[in-house]
């Protein structure tokens, strides 16, 4: 499995830090969907689902978490906690999120709009479609 993850640059000064992120330059996809996720409870994990056709960035802007990525023939988890970091996310790969840290805003930019169509949410489903291919 090729885990991508993205650098991205930081400016800043003793103001504080920034990151840019641009469509074209640091992101590899036109960017249609923006969303984050926070104030998750402890012990809660979300995802459990791949899509067939959805490419996405995933950053922790603030606080942790565990994201878990599974191509149906290997598992791993990858901690986020670097909000200069994206893990890039494409082809059909379960993803599992887990661990969040109190603080912990996941920042998520995708290439397409919401399409409920696009989901694969059975595991079982899952690994039939990749090893039908």
């Amino acid at each position: 499995m090729i885990l991508n993850k993205i650098k991205f640059k930081t400016l800043g000064d003793e103001r504080g830090s920034l990151v840019a992120i641009e469509q074209g330059y640091n992101i590899p996809f036109d960017i249609k969907r923006v969303y984050y996720i926070f104030d998750t409870k402890k012990g809660v994990e979300r995802g459990f689902h791949a899509h067939h056709n959805l490419q996405q960035l995933v950053i922790a802007i603030n606080g942790s978490c565990d994201f878990i990525v599974d191509d149906g023939r290997e598992r791993k988890i990858v901690h986020l906690d670097n909000p200069n970091e994206g893990l890039l996310v494409n082809g059909i790969v379960w993803r599992e999120m887990k661990s969040f840290s109190d603080d912990c805003v996941l920042l998520v930019l995708a290439d397409d709009y919401y399409n409920e169509s696009d989901y694969i949410r059975d595991y079982n489903e899952f690994k039939e479609l990749i090893n039908g291919k």
